[in-house]
Formats: structure tokens, C-alpha cells, sequence
């Protein structure tokens, strides 16, 4: 067999045994240079056998996530992978796990993580210093459904077309598995090894906030005291840039934690952010009056039902529209003050897709 048709094995055993012999003090001048010379090669040979397998690994993986159709995305294939594994069977043998996995398995386009591993590409960063952080915003997210759903809030039967969690498993388990994806997203931030413990701490703080008691439980608290009432414009844009914003805005501004961008770099990410949760409540707003019950998973008209203040009965339809078109607007333009410097592409397909989306 020629050197040129060695296994990557056989190379590796090679090279370790001409590392050996440089060693050895006995081995004249013009052989340790042969020998040299002849390591260069083969770890030159190796270096390219494994680029190959990668790249075949890679083709592979593509070749994986093609063959589920169109349903995902190669991001969420990602997020919905890695989400499956992060919570393992407990010693305890409860079925707790299962219930955790039941929501965060229902559906969703992922949006909101898929925004953070965009933002961390445009700004030229491996996505894989953001997954962590953007599985435990999923699973923020999730607990924040799996609560809003309960009969002390929206009792609601029904979410992507499936039963809620307490509909299944019962009031309280689903409470504590709420309360089990909240703390368990902290402990995948807390875990991460793939950031620096100066940005983790940045990041922990960001999403503390974001989905607490000044951020999406606020909101929530103050959709719930805004129930029946006739509210101003005002209350409801500060439910929304809370309850649905908030999130979203971490998931662009984690990203920028991680990637420590220029401050007006910063600045811009997060003024777009802000445009770009109010397009999405926004828009929800319309689907409830619009929108195809078969593709919501939810009854058309609720809002109206519910005496519930939204954009459209407050600003009505065309007046909704109206809002939704200027956010879209001020959105673009805040990719467009930095598409000079990175590429915005994805980000303003993210904004085309709040804009059109049906469900």
C-alpha cells in the first residue's frame, strides 16, 4: 500500500511514531529532517482527511433536515434537536419530564431563538456561543404558555391545535412544569462553556429582566388588571413592549452580549428589536379578526368575545394596519443604518415574515 492510500489511522500511528523517534536524542541531523519533513506530510494528509469527513458529516446533516420537507428550517431543526436533549428522565421517576416535553413539542415556528442565532450570524459569531441561550428562551417562552393557559388566566383548552398542558397532566403539574422550564433555563445559561463568565452573567441579567416582573410577567400582570376595562393606547403598547417584546428584544440583544458589539451597533439592534415585537402583537391583533382559524389553532374573534382592547379596537382595522406599516418601516431602517457593515438579509426576511405571516 502506497503512503498516499494510507487510513487516517495508519497516518495517525505514523506520525506518532516519528514524533517518538524525534525524541530520541540518538537520531542524526539528516534524519530528524527526513523525518521532519515526512511528519509535515502526513499531518498535512490528516488535516485534510478529517476537513473531508466534516464536510461529509455536514452534507449528511443537510441531506437530514432536507428530508423532513419544508416544516423546518435549518435553525429550528437545530433548536427543536438540542431542546429534546437538554432535559433528561429524572431519578425521581415522575412523569414531570414528560409534561415539560409535551409543550415545548407542540408546534411553533421557534421565532424567537431562531432571531438570536440570525443576529449572532449577521454579526459574524458561531451560533453555538448562542444556543444555549437561545434554547432557555424557548423554554421561557414555553412556561409563559403553559401558565397563560391555566383557569386562573386565559383558561384556554386548546394551543396549536393541541390540548394544554393542564388539560393533559393536570392544574398543578402543569404549574410546576412552568416553574421546571424557568429555572431550568437559567441552569443552561449558568452551564454554558461556550461563553465567558463576564458575558454569562450579562446575559442572566438581560434575561431576568426580560422575563420578569418589570418584563413579560409585568406585562401579563397588567393584561390581566386590563381585563374588562377600557384602556389608552398607551397601557396597551406598555403591555406588549412587556409581554411579547421583551423577549424578543433579548433575543436580539443576547446576541449582541455575546458577539460585544460597537455601542451604536448596540443601540440600533435594540431600537429594531422594539419596532419588531410591536409588528408581531400588532399582527396578532389582525389575525383575530382575520386570520384562518385552521392555520392559528385558535378561534377567530376571541378578542371580541373577551371585551379584550387591542389595536383594532382601539385604532380599528385600518388603523391597525396603519401602526403595522410604520413599524415595519422604522424596522428596515434600522438594518439599513448598519447593512454596510454586516450582512442584514436574514434579518429583514425575519421582518417580511411578521409582517405577512397568517398564523
Amino acid at each position: 500500500m502506497s503512503k498516499e492510500k494510507q487510513s487516517f489511522e495508519e497516518m495517525m500511528k505514523e506520525l506518532e511514531n516519528i514524533v517518538q523517534k524525534l525524541d530520541n536524542e540518538a537520531v542524526s541531523l539528516e534524519e530528524s529532517l527526513d523525518l521532519y519533513q515526512r511528519g509535515m506530510k502526513l499531518s498535512a494528509n490528516c488535516d485534510s482527511t478529517l476537513k473531508e469527513a466534516e464536510k461529509k458529516v455536514n452534507e449528511l446533516m443537510q441531506e437530514e433536515v432536507g428530508d423532513k420537507g419544508n416544516e423546518e428550517t435549518t435553525d429550528e431543526y437545530i433548536i427543536n434537536t438540542s431542546l429534546n436533549k437538554s432535559i433528561q428522565s429524572s431519578p425521581l421517576k415522575t412523569n414531570l419530564e414528560e409534561s415539560m416535553k409535551y409543550s415545548l413539542n407542540a408546534g411553533g415556528k421557534r421565532i424567537r431563538p431562531v432571531i438570536l442565532l440570525l443576529t449572532l450570524k449577521m454579526l459574524n459569531k458561531d451560533y453555538q456561543q448562542g444556543l444555549n441561550s437561545a434554547l432557555a428562551l424557548e423554554m421561557i417562552h414555553t412556561y409563559s404558555l403553559i401558565h397563560d393557559d391555566l383557569p386562573a388566566m386565559d383558561n384556554d383548552d386548546y394551543r396549536r391545535g393541541k390540548l394544554t398542558n393542564h388539560k393533559v397532566y393536570g392544574e398543578w403539574k402543569a404549574i410546576l412544569a412552568g416553574d421546571a422550564l424557568l429555572t431550568k433555563a437559567f441552569e443552561l445559561v449558568s452551564n454554558d462553556t461556550t461563553i465567558e463568565d463576564s458575558v454569562k452573567v450579562s446575559i442572566i441579567k438581560r434575561l431576568s429582566k426580560a422575563s420578569g416582573h418589570l418584563g413579560m410577567v409585568g406585562g401579563q400582570a397588567l393584561d390581566m388588571e386590563s381585563e374588562g376595562k377600557s384602556i389608552r393606547l398607551e397601557t396597551l403598547e406598555s403591555i406588549h413592549e412587556t409581554k411579547t417584546g421583551a423577549l424578543l428584544n433579548f433575543s436580539v440583544m443576547a446576541a449582541v452580549d455575546i458577539a460585544q458589539v460597537e455601542q451604536n451597533i448596540a443601540k440600533n439592534l435594540d431600537e429594531f428589536s422594539h419596532h419588531l415585537g410591536m409588528m408581531f402583537q400588532i399582527k396578532d391583533d389582525l389575525l383575530d379578526v382575520y386570520g384562518d382559524e385552521s392555520k392559528l389553532g385558535k378561534k377567530v374573534g376571541s378578542d371580541i368575545v373577551n371585551h379584550k382592547s387591542t389595536y383594532v379596537s382601539l385604532l380599528g382595522k385600518e388603523g391597525a394596519e396603519e401602526k403595522l406599516n410604520n413599524h415595519q418601516y422604522l424596522a428596515m431602517n434600522c438594518l439599513n443604518q448598519i447593512s454596510d457593515q454586516y450582512d442584514t438579509s436574514e434579518l429583514s426576511d425575519i421582518v417580511d415574515l411578521f409582517y405577512n405571516r397568517d398564523h
